[in-house]
């Protein structure tokens, strides 16, 4: 398969911290926070303009949904718009609480471990062709999800207990999985979920749903995750001969690979063989090398994604992390926590190092430790601030174009729409709604037709600037993306 549809899901953490006294609950603060999202859609699970989904889920945590993405760059900058537009919140509901007399800041953390242990996760979301054989690709892509953290992993100061002392370890979420493969997410969390729900063509797709995988902050980080994963499964696709890498026991592996920094620790695959992670990330590397070799680069971003993956892997192998302390987040943090311990006299059990470690992932551009890095030159970033800016108001050129043309033109024609990742559907003619499988397609003209029963949209509508939006107020990607003019006004478009 030459294209591929990719999304994630991203979890985050949300505190108050308060002058004085105790903090608003999570739940309080989520309502805060959600607040212009339910004025904005009457709801707190929508679907924004840029074809996104945004939401509370379980737990109060806020989650926002890539929409569909079939470039690697445009699913990365879809991801950050998605920490820009947490914090446009944060920062509103700050103004909020303030108002309604308490005080202090909100902080929205893109990590998947809080203070006292509980995990939120991030999901990827890949499309793959219903005739890919399930089994096959399970055994393969298990021990590469199981060893990738090495590559990927956010890296996380971890307290002591009564089996270690405190240390530096590549995952935050290793210790949270509990099952290689299932259909469940939140009971059992498994690295592999197996719901089978496409958002496609059944018939022809099926959509892998992978739960392992740690937040990233840094945009090479995220390249190299989702690249390197892109590239094991078109083998897979390809049924080329890749090797046999199963592993015996898939979440003991995962553990015990996360808490050996050095990356000498062993695991046992199938057949009593003991390996470590470098060796079997190694494996897949060189198969994924001469894959490309005999069968071309798929897109443009292939050679970037092989060089990170073997420069990394180097890294971790000779434990040189300085090839990698600008590019790979758990290096990048590793380097920033080791030189405030070796500064200061501290170990890692000093709440200090786990402070940094939180604050690594805060998503204020101005605040936040990833984004200081970034500005003094220690992270390096792929995406410039206006391409992020532009993923926040603009769906990339899949279906997302379709449903978020769909939404913007009902709400300034003031008609009530509904929409998923499949579904179009005005309210006020329920059996004309139109599904749009494709989800490639970003021009369907089944739901063109269903919008001019609204009127001549070509004369009536004036699309808002990216510069107007960003001047709206609370948070441009909540900012209607036409006017009516004919008929109607230039002012504010109406709210349904």
């Amino acid at each position: 398969m030459d294209r591929r549809v990719y999304g994630v899901e991203t979890e985050f953490g949300i505190t108050h911290r308060p002058t004085a006294g105790r903090g608003l609950p999570p739940d309080e603060l989520a309502r805060y926070l959600f607040r212009p999202v339910v004025d904005f859609g009457r709801s707190s699970n929508i679907f924004i303009p840029n074809g996104a989904r945004l939401y509370l889920d379980v737990g109060s945590h806020p989650e926002y949904a890539t929409a569909e993405c079939a470039d690697l760059i445009d699913l990365i900058a879809q991801d950050r718009a998605g920490e820009a537009i947490m914090h446009d919140l944060a920062v509103e509901a700050e103004r909020r609480i303030a108002a309604d007399g308490f005080t202090g800041q909100i902080w929205v953390l893109k990590n998947n471990v809080d203070s006292a242990g509980n995990s939120y996760g991030s999901h990827e979301n890949y499309l793959i062709p219903r005739t890919t054989h399930f089994r096959r690709l399970s055994g393969i892509l298990l021990p590469f999800l199981v060893t990738r953290q090495i590559l990927v992993g956010a890296g996380r100061v971890v307290p002591s207990d009564d089996q270690r002392p405190a240390h530096y370890a590549f995952s935050q979420r290793a210790d949270h999985m509990w099952e290689g493969i299932s259909s469940a997410t939140t009971r059992s969390r498994p690295i592999i979920n197996t719901r089978d729900e496409p958002h496609a063509d059944a018939a022809a797709h099926r959509r892998l749903h992978v739960i392992v995988g740690d937040s990233n902050m840094s945009t090479t980080t995220s390249l190299l995750r989702y690249g390197s994963t892109d590239l094991v499964l078109r083998m897979i696709e390809a049924g080329v001969p890749i090797g046999d890498f199963e592993l015996e026991n898939p979440i003991g592996a995962i553990r015990h690979i996360s808490h050996d920094i050095t990356a000498r620790a062993e695991v046992r695959i199938r057949g009593g063989e003991t390996m470590t992670a470098v060796q079997i990330q190694r494996g897949l590397f060189e198969r994924a090398q001469r894959f490309v070799r005999e069968h071309g680069a798929h897109h443009d971003h292939v050679e970037t994604v092989l060089e990170l993956w073997e420069r990394t892997l180097t890294a971790v192998e000779t434990g040189e992390h300085a090839l990698i302390d600008r590019d790979i987040d758990w290096a990048i943090k590793k380097r920033l926590v080791e030189d405030v311990a070796n500064a200061r006299g501290l170990g890692y059990d000093h709440p200090r190092l786990e402070q940094l470690d939180m604050a690594y992932h805060d998503v204020n551009p101005e605040r936040g430790l990833f984004h200081l890095l970034v500005r003094r030159g220690r992270a390096t970033d792929i995406l410039s601030a206006e391409h992020v800016r532009q993923a926040m108001m603009t769906p990339p050129r899949t279906r997302a174009a379709v449903r978020g043309e769909f939404l913007s033109t009902a709400r300034a024609f003031g008609a009530e729409a509904t929409v998923d990742w499949v579904h179009h559907k005005l309210v006020d003619r329920p059996l004309e709604a139109v599904m749009v499988k494709d989800p490639f397609a970003p021009e369907d003209a089944r739901v063109e037709a269903l919008l001019d029963k609204l009127g001549d949209r070509r004369t009536q509508l004036r699309e808002v600037s990216a510069e107007e939006r960003r001047r709206s107020g609370v948070c441009p990607a909540l900012t209607d993306r036409y006017v009516l003019v004919s008929g109607g006004t230039t002012e504010d478009p109406p709210v349904i």
